[in-house]
């Protein structure tokens, strides 16, 4: 279920989102173009508009671009935030001083263009699992500080979060296992360090993973990059209360048939792909007149 942008935003995710504007805004140092083009009262009235068919995700950023330069401005959204609006479609207007507005410009399209282009991969993918019940999740595969900014798109376009971080689930994985001595030893460890431990996913490639982590009682199973018999068996052994995950190879040609497993179906899909591979989508700002 889609969150709006404020809610979305834990106090954390706040300031990890300010650390990235800033970041690209000192990528960019001194607009001097446009200081040297414009007076510094001079201001500039402008339009931001989907060049193609699109989900618009991303428009509340203005706000702390603008706020970061510590310029006056004025803005309208003419489109609903994670809504779909056909091409030429004016979703924005500025107003802003001119040398503010140049300087944000591609700043502000830098993050509309990519998270609209995960939202409508990530909707490409949610059509795909309609009618089966299972749930599409991200992955922690996202721009190294657009973590939070990336899963909001995600879930805009209709698909589900995993753990944003490292302490929200535990997740074992081969390496840990092999640390730990198996998949049991890993477990009561966890178990035995944290009160109240955070819930547990285990990562399984094989059945014997899969029967050692229900004896452990995880709250998730894994199955990384099965498919066909394997998977089918895998699924058929784990309790319904213990959750189900499928990872791994999973594309848009594939994900409903990983979906339709039977005699069970997953829980959930997870692909890495929404956020690392999202073709950016079609925006441009242009100027209006006074």
């Amino acid at each position: 279920m889609y969150t709006p942008w404020a809610a979305f935003f834990s106090p954390e995710g706040q300031r990890l989102l300010q650390q990235c504007i800033d970041l690209a805004l000192e990528e960019d140092g001194p607009e001097l173009t446009a200081m040297g083009l414009f007076a510094p009262d001079a201001y500039l009235n402008a339009a931001i508009r989907a060049k193609q068919d699109t989900l618009v995700v991303g428009l509340p950023v203005i706000g702390p671009v603008f706020r970061s330069l510590g310029s006056p401005f004025k803005w309208q959204a003419l489109a609903v935030e994670a809504a779909s609006v056909p091409a030429m479609t004016e979703v924005a207007r500025i107003t802003a001083p001119a040398v503010a507005m140049l300087k944000a410009e591609r700043v502000i399209l830098n993050f509309i263009t990519h998270l609209s282009g995960i939202a409508n991969l990530t909707a490409r993918y949610v059509r795909e699992l309609e009618g089966t019940g299972v749930r599409l999740l991200d992955t922690r595969k996202t721009t190294p500080g657009m973590r939070w900014p990336e899963k909001y798109a995600v879930q805009a376009g209709g698909a589900c979060n995993h753990r944003k971080n490292l302490a929200e689930m535990l997740m074992l994985k081969d390496n840990h296992v092999d640390a730990a001595g198996s998949i049991t030893a890993a477990v009561a460890t966890l178990r035995a360090r944290y009160t109240p431990c955070p819930p547990i996913e285990v990562e399984c490639r094989t059945l014997e993973h899969v029967r050692e982590a229900i004896a452990a009682r995880a709250e998730r199973i894994m199955m990384d990059n099965m498919e066909g018999p394997l998977l089918s068996e895998a699924l058929a052994l784990v309790p319904a209360d213990i959750e189900t995950e499928v990872s791994g190879g999973v594309r848009l040609e594939n994900i409903r048939k990983l979906a339709l497993t039977v005699p069970r179906r997953p829980d959930f899909i997870s692909v890495g792909r929404l956020t690392h591979s999202a073709v950016a989508a079609d925006f441009s700002m242009t100027l209006l007149p006074a």
